[in-house]
């Protein structure tokens, strides 16, 4: 999961919708993308990035939180 995506995301009010419809994806692919079962590309990063008009980088916007894997 991206934790610091969903922030940005509701910080200017955007949903999974918009965000497969800014990727011209489907929902469920945003979803399985948003919950990391299937990876962003460099490509759709990019547009995310631009789209949130983030002062933030492509690695905070999409670092995922470690599991213990203990």
């Amino acid at each position: 999961m991206y934790k610091n995506l969903e922030a940005e995301l509701a910080r200017i009010g955007a949903t999974r919708k918009d965000v497969a419809n800014i990727l011209g994806r489907t929902p469920g692919t945003v979803s399985l993308k948003m919950n990391g079962k299937s990876p962003f590309t460099i490509p759709e990063a990019r547009i995310l990035k631009t789209f949130l008009g983030a002062d933030k980088s492509i690695e905070y916007l999409f670092a995922q939180e470690q599991r213990d894997t203990r």
